[in-house]
């Protein structure tokens, strides 16, 4: 057991005015489970490439443990599984090996299959359980949730659960719960520190935060009413040396003047301290706005069925034929395996030309708005993206400033983004577009939690129609209506 030491950390990328960390001072033990929480753009993934030695900063990092990083770089995906594990731990035996995937709830054939023909999930999993067996090392994982489905998230969670030393950034809060004993949260203005899941976490800053709102609003009081003080105060010590002009007795009235003006120097020192203490409060509160969307009212109930659908790739069905009908106010989670055909549908469904068995009706005149999964390929100035697909300028950056986006983010080319701003262009665009039907596929992949919860209470008001898939288990028990799953 040891400690992870982070000094007077000051780092800003170069040619950049934005100072990422200031002057940060913390420090961890080498065997918790660490969670890394806070907003998109904060410096999440940063902290980690900082803590690898990627980048030359002001301050100390000292730790007496090697750091590993997830997701691992992988180049030869032709190889077979255990040949690529071997390499990343070369003092693991076999029969190990075997054990971490069976934890995992994999087979151990996959070991001898080529590297490229596991899925993605699966390619998660092997890589943790090679990294997990590297002693003496600290693991740092970030967003290792990308790729998993609903259950995969379970078992991963519960894997974490049995280990110990690692540092994963996350905001999938169920999954979190299942395997953090502690979370490093980086707030607007410092990181801090708390023992605990991420609930706990979560219930103790939100009493912080509203013991700060109503100390706040009585300091404000206090101010106010001291201001009040001081000015009848100053009137009537001006009135008192007025009074001298012509007193008999000049040394009472000076007295009385001196008290006038000690009274008037205490209330001044109160207000000065009241309005210290008030610049204390609320640098770390995090505002989530309300978001607004227009969903448009259909003439019919259904907006479009599926009868006895199965896409095909190479004449194969990469799902069972499915049957469902999507209806106004109805918001329908499409829940299975990675593979299982539920981003086929989507994009079936979007139009796109794809062999298929069964029958897809979609009602006449129907607009839908689509989220895709992937962001990857965003690039360019964000007031270009807006005129590229129509959408109003002002309406598009309002949203997004809601979504905590910074002003000086929309002068930047967007391939500087970070994934979870990506996500949010892309959010940001769907809600600008008034719709009949919002189809979004995994719309939560790398989305801070605050964002995830302004999007479920902006769901809840509005009740659009919907299809999507999400694997974030608490999005999908407060949103789905209805859940078709997919074996």
């Amino acid at each position: 057991m040891s400690m992870i030491q982070i000094e007077h950390l000051t780092f800003s990328y170069p040619a950049s005015f934005d100072t990422i960390f200031d002057d940060v001072t913390i420090q961890f033990d080498t065997d918790w489970k660490l969670g890394l929480t806070g907003r998109n753009g904060r410096g999440k993934t940063t902290l980690l490439k900082l803590l690898q030695g990627l980048y030359e900063y002001r301050g100390t990092i000292a730790s007496s443990v090697e750091f590993d990083y997830f997701p691992y770089p992988v180049t030869e995906k032709d190889r077979l599984t255990i040949e690529l594990l071997q390499e990343i731990c070369p003092f693991a035996e076999e029969w190990e090996f075997m054990r971490e995937l069976s934890y995992l709830d994999m087979d151990s054939d996959a070991l001898y299959r080529q590297y490229h023909t596991l899925s993605n999930g699966e390619q998660t999993k092997a890589m943790l359980a090679a990294l997990f067996l590297k002693e003496d090392h600290f693991l740092l994982i970030d967003e290792p949730t990308n790729h998993l489905d609903a259950n995969a998230r379970k078992l991963v969670s519960a894997y974490l659960n049995r280990k110990k030393g690692f540092l994963i950034v996350s905001h999938d809060r169920c999954f979190l719960d299942g395997c953090v004993d502690h979370i490093l949260s980086l707030n607007r203005t410092n990181m801090e520190m708390q023992s605990g899941n991420f609930s706990s976490y979560m219930e103790n800053f939100q009493m912080q935060q509203e013991f700060e709102l109503a100390q706040n609003e009585r300091l404000k009081k206090d101010i106010r009413r001291l201001e009040q003080s001081a000015r009848r105060t100053c009137v009537w010590s001006d009135r008192i040396e007025a009074s001298k002009i012509g007193a008999a007795d000049k040394g009472f009235v000076g007295h009385k003047a001196a008290k006038m003006m000690k009274r008037s120097k205490s209330i001044e020192a109160r207000q000065k301290h009241a309005m210290e203490e008030k610049s204390k409060l609320l640098k770390n509160v995090e505002t989530a706005e309300n978001l607004k969307l227009t969903p448009l009212s259909y003439h019919a109930d259904t907006l479009a069925s599926f009868s006895e659908v199965s896409v095909l790739y190479q004449n194969r069905a990469v799902c069972p034929p499915v049957s469902f009908s999507i209806c106004q106010n109805e918001r329908i989670a499409l829940n299975g395996k990675n593979g299982s055909g539920k981003s086929s549908l989507l994009k079936l469904l979007m139009g796109e030309t794809l062999t298929h068995s069964g029958t897809l009706k979609i009602g006449s005149g129907i607009q839908i708005s689509y989220v895709p999964q992937d962001a990857s390929f965003l690039q360019g100035r964000l007031s270009d993206f807006t005129k590229q697909w129509g959408i109003e300028e002002r309406l598009f950056f309002a949203i997004l400033r809601k979504l905590d986006f910074e002003r000086t983010q929309f002068e930047k080319d967007m391939k500087e983004f970070s994934e979870g701003q990506k996500k949010k262009v892309l959010l940001a665009k769907s809600l600008c577009e008034p719709a009949h039907l919002y189809v979004w596929d995994e719309p939560l992949n790398f989305i801070d939690v605050y964002s995830r919860m302004q999007i479920e209470q902006l769901i809840l008001t509005y009740s659009p129609a919907m299809l999507f898939v999400e694997h974030d288990a608490a999005f999908l028990n407060l949103i789905a209506t209805k859940t078709i799953e997919l074996p």
